[in-house]
């Protein structure tokens, strides 16, 4: 039906033009901007490097990269060059993707992508035009019209998330800025509305737990609140709800180094964006200390500590989510110290499987079995997560010593008889993490499986666990103290130093960083403690702690101190 919709709008003669100048409210990267000028085309992993292809050619050629490219966010990266070249270089590809897909005969018309293609041509519609004659401007405008007939049509068939959301937006976004688009503006804002409701929980948060998904979403309900208001219509009191909620949940979804928390497929986000975001919603005030969307968060002096506190994500919505259970990441001021390897979605099918499973992710783990599992569907989709922990608990506290996360999840109890539970404490002054990690059975039916599960290990004398921490790639990690101890060096020059209690086997072991941008995954470091559970109750506790500060951080302790004296 998308395609029937598509073929009619795109026989549609509507004419249009801008009712008043449009505000860019997209933020772009002029390296990638640049590049693409260049003629390197680097798009979920896939480069393609010359400077004579259209950026439709490798559309057609790479379907895997289609819907990223037919979405023009690569738009906003031009117009944050914004010169002459980049201008050029936009024009001829807006109008070539006129040439070969504006009848709607062919690929980029779905609501989701229809939307977001339509917000960025209307957002950069002045830099698309400049230069342009009088025919040009009514191609781009009949385009633009044909592609908000069939949002208005197809919207309503877009299943309920960002892709929805994108697709609402677009319309609004449309009809507000568009002549003679104006009576599709009512039935989005309802439909809007009643997203907000639906989609956007109590607590602020989404089905999928991806921050950063959560992130666009704010940045949607932002822009459209935001041209509403300008042009004199009422914003919905449940938009304006839903991001009263989002904003202080993503307050609680982003490090010291202003970057997003990268779990459940979602990474950091395009730098600047997330402070962008929340400084347009107009909600202020501190974070509350409870979860947020299902993460908790731990602060202390410089440092910040993030973790998976909550069942993952399932049915539909765990399509891109990831068996992270208790996962922690660790930041200290803006350098990302322990991460989760990320999505590796952008780089092909098996790095988007193996990122979603639980080595890929800072946690203990039964050795070669994550804690929710990865089912195949036969309609080729992607697999969603099955046989997921049932019970996963968490308990703040704030103490004399710091702040105290104790967690819990029975992902392994049924097979193996094991809950595991995660305690850890940052110190007050963020300058240490005390951890303990325990896989123990809670009554004599778990002990019952636990002893089958010891009889299949017989020959390594017990179930196998490991217990793991990624570091980001710019942290140099070597063993220290006759390799018992692991020295982490990060870039500012900030030392940290990791140790254990001697019930596990320490070592150090390559790993990957998943990031979007990237024409590869980015070789890193993994610390491992690995062994055997042979008791009821196995225990391993661990420390980070600073053991040199950044030469800026010293810098303004002494000159903290120095006015201390002068008071």
């Amino acid at each position: 039906m998308h395609r029937y919709h598509a073929r009619r709008a795109g026989r549609a003669h509507t004419a249009t033009a801008f009712i008043s100048a449009p505000e860019p409210r997209t933020i772009g990267v002029v390296a990638r901007g640049r590049q693409l000028i260049a003629g390197n085309f680097l798009f979920s992993g896939l480069l393609v490097e010359s400077k004579d292809l259209s950026i439709w050619d490798i559309a057609r050629d790479n379907p895997e990269v289609m819907d990223e490219i037919q979405g023009c966010a690569w738009l906003d990266d031009f117009a944050a060059v914004g010169d002459d070249r980049a201008r050029e270089k936009a024009q001829a590809w807006v109008f070539d993707w006129i040439d070969r897909y504006g009848d709607g005969r062919s690929d980029g018309w779905t609501p989701g992508i229809t939307g977001r293609r339509v917000i960025r041509w209307i957002n950069h519609g002045f830099f698309l035009l400049r230069g342009q004659d009088k025919d040009a401007g009514q191609r781009f405008f009949q385009s633009l019209a044909r592609q908000t007939l069939f949002l208005s049509k197809r919207w309503a068939a877009t299943r309920p998330g960002l892709r929805r959301f994108e697709a609402l937006t677009g319309t609004i976004y449309a009809g507000l800025s568009l002549e003679g688009m104006e009576h599709h503006i009512p039935p989005a804002v309802a439909a809007l509305a009643q997203d907000c409701e639906k989609q956007i929980d109590a607590g602020g948060g989404i089905s999928t737990r991806n921050p950063e998904e959560l992130l666009e979403i704010l940045s949607l309900l932002n822009w459209t609140t935001q041209a509403l208001t300008e042009t004199g219509h009422e914003v919905p009191t449940s938009v304006r709800d839903a991001v009263a909620r989002i904003a202080p949940t993503l307050r609680g979804l982003r490090h010291a180094d202003s970057g997003l928390a990268r779990f459940h497929g979602g990474g950091a986000g395009i730098e600047g964006r997330l402070d962008a975001a929340l400084a347009a919603s107009g909600v202020r005030g501190a974070t509350d200390k409870g979860l947020h969307m299902g993460f908790a968060r731990l602060t202390g002096g410089r440092t910040t500590l993030i973790a998976d506190a909550a069942a993952p994500p399932e049915g539909e919505a765990s399509a891109d989510a990831h068996a992270s259970t208790l996962a922690f990441e660790l930041t200290s001021g803006r350098r990302p110290l322990i991460v989760s390897c990320g999505s590796g979605a952008l780089f092909g099918d098996e790095w988007r499987r193996a990122s979603r499973a639980t080595p890929s992710h800072s946690t203990m783990m039964i050795e070669g079995v994550s804690s929710s599992v990865l089912a195949p569907r036969a309609d080729g989709k992607l697999e969603l997560l099955t046989r997921r922990p049932t019970l996963v608990q968490a308990n703040i506290n704030d103490g004399e010593l710091g702040k105290q996360l104790e967690l819990s999840h029975n992902g392994y109890q049924a097979s193996y008889g094991l809950t595991h539970a995660r305690i850890l404490l940052l110190s007050v002054d963020g300058r240490s993490v005390s951890g303990e990690d325990i896989l123990a059975t809670l009554d004599t039916r778990d002990e019952t499986v636990f002893e089958k599960s010891i009889a299949s290990f017989a020959a390594i004398g017990g179930v196998p666990y490991a217990l793991r921490f990624h570091l980001h790639p710019d942290v140099e990690a070597s063993l220290d103290m006759g390799g018992t101890a692991v020295a982490m060096t990060l870039k500012s020059g900030e030392v940290w130093v990791f140790r254990h209690d001697g019930q596990a086997k320490l070592g150090l072991s390559a790993s990957v960083y998943l990031q979007n941008g990237r024409l590869k995954p980015r070789p890193t470091q993994q610390v491992v403690l690995s062994g055997s559970a042979m008791a009821y109750a196995t225990r391993v506790r661990w420390s980070l702690s600073k053991a040199q500060d950044t030469p800026d951080a010293v810098r303004d302790l002494a000159r903290s101190d120095l006015m201390d004296t002068v008071d």
